[in-house]
């Protein structure tokens, strides 16, 4: 399938987005099907409530059933209530245009929403990690999607921590997969290190999950997406692998910024998009290759009164570390599920551990409504984010300060 794809610098208004999407769906043999749409939660950008209305517009007249599944991963449930301020759902649509369609959650904590669909060896991942691993890895997915002829995946793409770019078939894992597979290949990831594989294109995270796709033998379709904000600049519309990667070509040059220089105090502004230090970690993922070493990262977040709303007791028990101090008493956190101890890696950034003396190479620090006594126990530093008057730390890149508003979905790199 040839990918369909329009882009547009200043960003396409609705009924451009409409018209590609009609477009571009074309070429999809979708008459008579049961479609089912993976969808972002609320943590992503775009317009989504435009934009699953295109797709139900174009398909509910030729399809026998379409429904839409929010591809959660480990996050946080969305409620009847907030799907419906997310796509923007009226009582009214319910019985219009959403009639006869279900936007169902991914139900990661019941262990009976997953059905195993196959499994790596242990000599698969030897040779996927080039050694770094060696153990047999279960793939489950949700079993819904085995009640629908095609899989269409609706998404932003993005740089990503773990996987070098976010969308099409992360959808699928870890947006509605397992937690066996998702714990082993975010703790991958995050032996690379966000440093390494974040902006990257071919990654070896990218070729596990695209492998453990060539378990599902449903048909997939992807209409990935380049917004900024509610903004879409890109429409990509075709094969889940092919049309991805264009898209995270034009990813690649819309999100990421590259900076000749580093700075010692870099203010990242959390959007309120992201409700919990789980999301809000992306300010530090995306912001970490341009802070100085010794210098200093504040989350500035004062909507945030959570640490996790799925992983925090287990966050507030093992706290943020270097990739190092875990690598390095693995016995120790054993028991906890690696997925937890990649983010905490991620948050902390890299640094070393020797000695029984840890040194992130960064001071991490948190400016929320999360108390004190608690950013100690998790091992970040706080601040006060009412004694942060952003003005005054506006426009100071002369004196090594850095402002970023919107921090999180932009990936700023030290150009060496």
């Amino acid at each position: 399938m040839k990918t369909y794809k329009i882009e547009k610098k200043d960003g396409l208004n609705g009924q451009e987005i409409e018209d590609a999407f009609s477009e571009g769906l074309k070429q999809c043999d979708l008459k008579g099907k049961k479609v089912i749409v993976l969808i972002p939660d609320s943590t992503r950008s775009g317009p989504y409530h435009l934009l699953v209305r295109n797709i139900i517009k174009i398909l509910k007249p030729d399809v026998e059933k379409l429904d839409f599944l929010i591809a959660l991963g480990t996050h946080q449930v969305m409620t009847e209530e907030q799907i419906s301020k997310f796509l923007k759902i009226s009582e009214q649509d319910k019985q219009g245009i959403f009639k006869d369609i279900n936007v169902f959650n991914h139900l990661w904590e019941d262990k009976s929403t997953f059905k195993k669909i196959g499994e790596f060896s242990e000599e698969e991942i030897d040779k996927l990690s080039d050694g770094l691993f060696r153990e047999k890895v279960d793939v489950e997915i949700n079993k819904m999607i085995f009640d629908y002829d095609l899989i269409m995946v609706l998404g932003p793409i993005f740089p990503h921590e773990v996987v070098g770019f976010s969308g099409g078939v992360k959808y699928l894992f870890p947006g509605i997969s397992g937690w066996s597979f998702i714990d082993f290949f975010h703790w991958f990831g995050a032996v690379l290190t966000n440093i390494k594989v974040n902006g990257e294109i071919d990654t070896p995270i990218r070729t596990l999950i695209e492998k453990a796709n060539e378990f599902i033998d449903i048909p997939e379709i992807l209409v990935g997406l380049d917004v900024e904000g509610d903004d879409v600049h890109g429409v990509f519309i075709g094969d889940i692998i092919e049309a991805w990667r264009e898209a995270a070509i034009a990813a690649s040059k819309s999100h990421i910024v590259y900076s000749e220089k580093r700075y010692k105090k870099v203010l990242g502004i959390a959007p309120e998009l992201y409700d919990d230090l789980w999301t809000a970690g992306k300010v530090m993922y995306k912001l970490e290759s341009i802070v100085d070493d010794g210098g200093e990262l504040i989350i500035y977040a004062p909507h945030i009164d959570e640490i996790s709303y799925t992983h925090g007791e287990t966050i507030k028990k093992i706290g943020y570390h270097t990739r190092d101090y875990f690598l390095k008493q693995m016995d120790k956190f054993k028991d906890y599920p690696r997925g937890v101890v990649a983010h905490s890696t991620h948050v902390r950034g890299i640094g070393t551990f020797e000695n029984n003396v840890e040194k992130p190479r960064v001071t991490v620090t948190l400016a929320s409504e999360v108390p004190e006594d608690i950013c100690k126990q998790i091992n970040l530093k706080y601040r006060n984010y009412k004694d942060i008057n952003i003005d005054e730390w506006e426009n100071r890149e002369d004196e090594g300060i850095l402002v970023v508003h919107n921090a999180g979905e932009i990936l700023y790199r030290h150009k060496k």
